[in-house]
């Protein structure tokens, strides 16, 4: 029998060594790679209880009910308009198993912080559209619109207006309503937060210093208008919303003001066009379930769905769009 030299069995070891490191990379990859039919996280980009949140739960559970995912989990990123969430789906290159909720607001964030742009990530779908209201609690003053705009003009910084991260959607809207009220948008105060639910606190609060008006999606307004502490005074959408006594800002008097927030969700980069397709198609099952078809009804949204690399051409020519009205606002500066 031949007995190997030192050298051929210094060989013989790293050889192995080097199959079994392959192997834990191939069982990596594989692992990074999970199928999203078996387990998928949703990242929702903002606190417990805002829209984005909302979004995500919403879809939790037409996944879960149905049979379409296996394990579907919920993980809140919050703060700065979505792009800390952002921040991490950007570390997370090839994963399949992942997808973030995006919308308006976040290309607000990106314009602002001049970060990662989400022609890095993988569209998925664009899901809904959500609408803004402007309110206040039942015991303002303010009845109508009209009501706060004449004391918001005297003295803008005087009467702090609340809503979401600094660049989204809540602040291009009261910009714009500041604007097209004759009011310099740069001399207003205006009160971010990272959740619906910290602004809703903050509006209840009789401390110094809180916001006097809300703005913000109607879901996280919805249970204390319907409950009698919240009044509605505007709603951003081209109709009434059923079951909501609010004028719409065009019969207002404020017809320029008329942001939509669209709810999507996109992927991590890197992903192949099969896996892309997977993400796609979980997302097409789940807006056809009678889950998903109550929640739009319930929440009031209205659906827009466009997928895959349609969705990807809407993002770029909406970032550039959101740009434009945040330099117009001057809120860029």
């Amino acid at each position: 029998m031949r007995i190997p030299t030192p050298l051929q069995w210094v060989l013989g070891v790293l050889a192995v060594a080097a199959l079994v490191v392959a192997a834990g990379v191939d069982a990596h990859n594989a692992s990074s790679r999970a199928d999203a039919r078996t387990k998928l996280i949703v990242i929702a980009p903002a606190a417990a209880g805002g829209g984005w949140d909302l979004v995500a739960r919403e879809s939790q559970q037409a996944l879960r009910t149905n049979g379409i995912v296996g394990n579907v989990q919920v993980i809140n990123v919050p703060g700065a308009a979505g792009t800390i969430g952002l921040s991490q789906l950007s570390r997370m290159d090839g994963d399949s198993s992942t997808v973030m909720v995006t919308g308006t607001v976040m290309l607000g964030g990106i314009a602002l912080n001049d970060g990662i742009d989400l022609s890095e990530m993988t569209p998925v779908a664009r899901l809904a559209e959500d609408f803004e209201v402007i309110a206040v609690p039942a015991d303002s003053d303010y009845a109508t619109l009209d009501d706060f705009i004449n004391d918001w003009a005297a003295d803008p910084a005087a009467l702090p207006i609340g809503g979401g991260s600094a660049g989204g959607i809540d602040h291009m809207v009261a910009a714009m309503l500041a604007r097209e009220a004759g009011i310099d948008p740069g001399q207003i105060q205006y009160a971010a937060f990272a959740g619906g639910g910290d602004l809703t606190i903050n509006l209840l609060s009789t401390a110094p210093g809180t916001p006097n008006v809300g703005i913000s999606g109607f879901n996280d307004f919805r249970d204390l208008i319907e409950d009698g502490r919240f009044r509605a005074l505007a709603v951003i959408a081209p109709a009434r919303l059923e079951g909501l006594d609010a004028p719409t800002m065009e019969e207002a008097g404020y017809p320029a003001v008329d942001l939509v927030n669209w709810r999507g969700l996109i992927a991590p980069a890197g992903l192949t066009q099969e896996e892309q397709q997977v993400l796609i198609e979980i997302t097409e099952e789940m807006v056809q379930t009678p889950q998903w078809q109550a929640a739009v009804e319930r929440n009031r949204w209205e659906e827009s769905l466009l997928t895959g690399d349609e969705f990807g051409e809407f993002l770029e020519t909406e970032q550039v769009r959101i740009s434009q009205i945040l330099d117009d606002l001057g809120l860029t500066q």
